[in-house]
């Protein structure tokens, strides 16, 4: 079973970047697809960004396109998350996801 672990997050001022990593142990993730996702106070979980295990291909909600990149490392197992541009409603707990596991989520505030 593989485990998920979420760094990176913060406090930010609106215009601002951060970047998340999600570091994988237990089982490579070399193989799979990856998702981050977000959930921000009072509102459902939603996806974010998906990246291919390749790499090859990517692809991002509506709200964060142009401003967000989704990238991994299979060689350190781990997937990157670079926001830039932030927003006050990129306000949420952000979560990896591999297959059906989650992560523990980081918390990431843009202060406006």
């Amino acid at each position: 079973q593989v485990q998920l672990v979420e760094s990176g997050g913060g406090l930010v001022q609106a215009g601002g970047s951060l970047r998340l990593s999600c570091a994988a142990s237990g089982r490579t993730i070399s193989a799979y697809g990856m998702n981050w996702f977000r959930q921000a106070p009072g509102k459902e979980r939603e996806f974010v960004a998906f990246i291919s295990w390749s790499g090859a291909s990517t692809y991002y909600a509506d709200s964060v396109k142009g401003r967000f990149t989704i990238s991994r490392d299979n060689a350190k197992n781990t997937v990157y998350l670079q926001m830039n541009s932030l927003k006050s409603e990129d306000t949420a707990v952000y979560y990896c996801k591999c297959q059906d596991v989650w992560g523990q989520g980081t918390q990431v505030t843009v202060s406006s």
